[in-house]
């Protein structure tokens, strides 16, 4: 999908001024520590996972998407879920009630000790296959233009430009398919793109290495 979310890396988008990571705190705002804490404890809910949540940040009005400030769209897609997933009606939404009754009893309903210990947990994303690699290391590959509706992890910035297989990672949950709730593996490799090749007016001398799944790209003709 391509929309305000995936701005990074285009040209003619102004200067960057972003706070200085050691100045910058947490959270802005209470508000913003709420909605962290609403995500991560809806989340527990089990009823979406990572690729969904992105996705729906995502489907959100490109200049809304822009206009928002970091956490506020996180709640406006954390909202987007819960209505879709039947959690809340709109109304309740609206009115800000409390739905707390309203959740069904086998829903885990997490508490301050459980969020700590699932925070801590170390989870993996690799998958078992039993197909082939299509690319090895040092092959020339495009990066498909994406023209869907869906969610995708291939930047938009490079789309469409050639790189080079610099390493094999494996097999891993691939995330356009993640987003609409449906788990498949797909080989991920690590693609060297030139900086002259994203970026006209990049050194000759940079390079960027870009993590991709196997279905974002196709063998490059020379």
């Amino acid at each position: 999908m391509k929309g305000g979310h995936d701005l990074g890396g285009q040209s003619e988008m102004g200067p960057i001024n972003p706070e200085l990571e050691s100045q910058e705190p947490v959270f802005h705002a209470d508000w913003e520590r709420r909605v962290f804490a609403l995500t991560i404890a809806t989340g527990m809910l089990g009823k979406w996972n990572i690729d969904e949540s992105r996705h729906a940040r995502e489907r959100q009005d490109p200049l809304a998407y822009i206009q928002n400030s970091y956490y506020k769209n996180w709640l406006e897609g954390l909202e987007k879920l819960l209505l879709e997933k039947s959690l809340v009606d709109t109304e309740e939404l609206v009115l800000a009630a409390n739905i707390s009754s309203q959740i069904n009893e086998s829903l885990l309903a997490p508490n301050p000790s459980l969020a700590k210990r699932m925070l801590a947990i170390n989870t993996f994303s690799t998958m078992k296959t039993d197909s082939e690699q299509l690319f090895r290391i040092g092959d020339s590959v495009l990066v498909k233009v994406s023209e869907t509706a869906g969610h995708t992890r291939a930047p938009r910035y490079a789309q469409g430009v050639v790189g080079t297989i610099a390493a094999q990672l494996g097999c891993y949950n691939f995330p356009d398919s993640s987003a609409q709730g449906i788990h498949e593996g797909k080989f991920l490799y690590r693609v060297t793109f030139s900086g002259v090749d994203l970026w006209s007016h990049s050194s000759a001398q940079d390079e960027v290495l870009i993590d991709l799944w196997e279905p974002y790209l196709e063998a490059a003709i020379n």
